[in-house]
């Protein structure tokens, strides 16, 4: 069972990292800090390689070994790049549940490609998980209501405007344009505003669909080879696609502008990443992805408790209750 102290390593340090994350990209753009974070990861990881003498094992590596390391590695730097541009956009304890959900894909995942079976127990577990990040991720206020209200403040602001400029036809004009051209610009800009505001979910969605890839491509990847070994070469595909990202952007301008604090914390959570990697993938090595997973997603206890030390992030009942669900729901897979 030494994998299961591997997991949950790997839980600890995924959880400590979107919060060193997050403060470290308030000044910068997410891409930008996602290549500089991998360069970190890749570091680490490839001493890991040399410190456990694996680096032997690269010649006798199959082409369909490596196929999937570079699929797990490619997955992982779409999966990285959109979850930091969704801790960039969003609250840390929204956009984790989001991220921790891609749990239930995987075990579909699982199932159809590895052949693991599915059990009553994760069938429950699905369910909490689905059910506990729908409640952390709502808002008691909806879109809708603010722009009703909104077109509300606009038509009477307008009205009353219309009223002290001009009278007669003038005035009747003025107010015929105010009531029917104010409110249908008022709704699109509402609209694009709302848009805007849950970008974040869109990432985030995005963030957890190619995890629980980089989840399947990695079990199969790590199988034939040393576990450091392989989070090394995944590593070196990140990093490529992470910089190409920043290249294609022009955001590589940004590195000038980061302070002492930025570089620190972005510093910080890439050991961390590096960390956790090395966990996870030794704990895939000698345990069911279906049961590593769930372990490895109970990082969102730690997102949550210290993005409210840290980040002062409150967490309203609703959201508190979907917390338990989810950790609920991961328990009972791990039946």
């Amino acid at each position: 069972m030494l994998w299961l102290l591997f997991a949950l390593g790997s839980a600890f340090f995924a959880g400590i990292t979107a919060i060193l994350a997050k403060i470290g990209m308030q000044n910068i753009n997410s891409t930008l800090a996602t290549a500089i974070r991998t360069i970190v990861v890749l570091a680490f990881s490839w001493l890991m390689v040399f410190v456990v003498g694996s680096q032997n094992e690269i010649s006798r590596i199959s082409g369909n070994t490596l196929l999937f390391l570079i699929l797990s590695g490619l997955s992982t730097g779409v999966s990285w790049l959109c979850y930091f541009k969704a801790l960039k956009l969003g609250d840390v304890n929204k956009v984790a549940p989001i991220d921790k959900s891609s749990t239930v894909l995987t075990i579909l995942l699982a199932f159809l490609f590895l052949g693991e079976p599915i059990s009553a127990a994760q069938v429950a577990g699905v369910l909490g998980i689905g059910l506990g990040t729908l409640l952390m991720i709502t808002k008691k206020e909806t879109a809708g209501t603010g722009m009703q209200n909104t077109r509300k403040e606009t038509v009477g602001a307008g009205i009353r405007n219309a009223r002290k400029e001009t009278a007669g036809a003038g005035m009747q004009n003025t107010r015929k344009e105010t009531i029917n051209g104010g409110p249908q610009n008022t709704k699109k800009e509402t609209i694009i505003a709302a848009l805007q505001n849950r970008a974040w979910l869109l990432y985030a969605l995005l963030s957890a669909l190619f995890a629980s890839l980089t989840s399947i491509f990695g079990k199969i990847g790590v199988e034939q080879v040393e576990s450091n070994l392989g989070t090394a070469i995944r590593t070196v595909v990140v990093l490529i696609m992470a910089w190409l990202m920043v290249l294609v952007t022009g955001e590589q301008k940004g590195v000038r502008h980061i302070d002492r604090k930025g570089w620190s914390f972005l510093l910080l959570s890439g050991i961390t990443t590096g960390l956790s990697w090395l966990c996870y993938y030794r704990a895939l090595q000698d345990g069911p992805a279906s049961v590593v997973v769930p372990v490895d997603k109970l990082s969102i206890l730690v997102t949550i408790v210290f993005s409210g030390l840290v980040l002062k992030e409150k967490l309203s009942r609703k959201a508190a209750l979907g917390l338990v669900l989810i950790l609920v729901g991961t328990g009972a897979m791990l039946l």
